[in-house]
């Protein structure tokens, strides 16, 4: 049961950008810059540093809900989210992929972690400078919208086939529309 009274049926933060709709929509547009625009980061990859960060997190609803785009980007690739979410280092993804992740944990636990030799081995793997940026960024609004959702005690479903069916619209249509969808 959440801490405060939500709206029935509004899981994670749906639920509670219904309740204040004013942070909404800011939030949902800083969501959509880092995970939907344009970028030389795949939707897939910057997808998989949302999913990571919040299940270092342990936050259910996030690392779900943005699991199942990153696996809709990934053509349904589920079990490689779980690789990455378990064990990045291993996972079947590229050498640069690994390097930011590794940025982003460090990122998770606090800023101060992240040194100079994480820096210079994302770009030894090809990382450019707004990669790096666009990862600690996404890294660290997760762990915002993770606290957020879990320090309020959100409702999260178990059932895994509504975050799959919500992923195809997210993932085609952004983030921006988001707050125009609730209520």
């Amino acid at each position: 049961m959440a801490h405060i009274e939500l709206a029935d049926g509004m899981p994670g933060i749906r639920g509670l950008f219904a309740f204040r709709p004013e942070p909404a929509k800011p939030l949902c547009e800083l969501g959509d810059v880092l995970l939907h625009q344009p970028n030389s980061l795949s939707a897939a990859d910057r997808e998989l540093v949302a999913t990571y960060v919040s299940s270092q997190n342990d936050c259910f609803y996030c690392q779900t809900s943005h699991g199942a785009i990153a696996a809709y980007h990934l053509g349904g690739d589920e079990e490689l989210v779980h690789k990455v979410k378990n064990s990045p280092d291993t996972a079947p993804i590229s050498d640069k992929l690994k390097a930011l992740l590794a940025i982003a944990g460090k990122v998770q636990k606090g800023g101060k972690h992240v040194q100079h030799e994480d820096i210079d081995k994302a770009r030894k793997q090809g990382a450019t400078d707004q990669e790096i940026h666009d990862t600690v960024l996404i890294a660290a609004a997760f762990c915002m919208y993770n606290r957020y959702v879990d320090g309020l005690a959100t409702w999260a479903p178990q059932d895994l086939n509504g975050y799959r069916e919500r992923a195809a619209a997210v993932a085609t249509g952004g983030y921006q529309r988001i707050p125009a969808t609730i209520g």
